[in-house]
């Protein structure tokens, strides 16, 4: 039996699969945040199916998105980075991962880890949205924009309101799967 999903995962099998598994998913633990962080950093002004076609060689080239060992990255680690041609080699967006995992650290240090911190915007429960159609689905809210405004005050780079909507509707914090998708209410809590 043929299942309905959100009409945004087409046909390609790599797009159904992250569909079906990871979008939309409840994500709490800090380390998976921060991987989810990096690729919709690098997402910015590309297609989503791009970065899940490389996401195995980000997940090589930056040491499986630990931020601890990210943090330290030199300019030999970027440069290295920049000639990796495996991943997309944007100088600006490798330097705000450096950036963003310090950030994120900080953020750890002050609420305990950065789960507290951004579920926070939601008082820990997930946004339950009932859209019909992907076409009514917000690239961004007011919601994004404070949160983005938030991590841009905090020293993040690469964290517009469009980049932060992405993140929470990847990790769960928004729930966007059209009401007619399968997922829809398995993702709901």
């Amino acid at each position: 039996m043929n299942k309905t999903r959100c009409k945004w995962a087409g046909n390609d099998p790599l797009y159904i699969t992250y569909h079906d598994k990871e979008w939309g998913v409840l994500v709490k633990d800090d380390a998976k945040l921060f991987e989810f962080l990096i690729l919709e950093t690098f997402q910015a002004g590309l297609s989503w199916i791009t970065i899940l076609r490389k996401r195995e060689n980000f997940r090589a080239a930056f040491d499986n998105f630990d931020y601890k060992k990210i943090a330290k990255y030199t300019e030999t680690n970027q440069t290295e980075l920049l000639q990796n041609a495996g991943i997309i080699r944007n100088r600006l967006k490798i330097k705000a991962t450096i950036t963003n995992a310090i950030a994120f650290m900080e953020i750890q240090k002050e609420f305990g880890s950065f789960s507290k911190y951004i579920w926070g915007f939601v008082q820990n429960k997930p946004i339950q949205n009932k859209w019909k159609s992907t076409g009514e689905v917000p690239a961004n809210t007011p919601l994004s924009d404070k949160i983005s405004k938030d991590l841009k005050k905090r020293g993040f780079k690469f964290v517009g309101s469009t980049v932060i909507y992405a993140h929470m509707q990847a990790t769960g914090m928004v729930n966007d799967h059209t009401t007619d998708c399968f997922r829809y209410k398995e993702v709901q809590l």
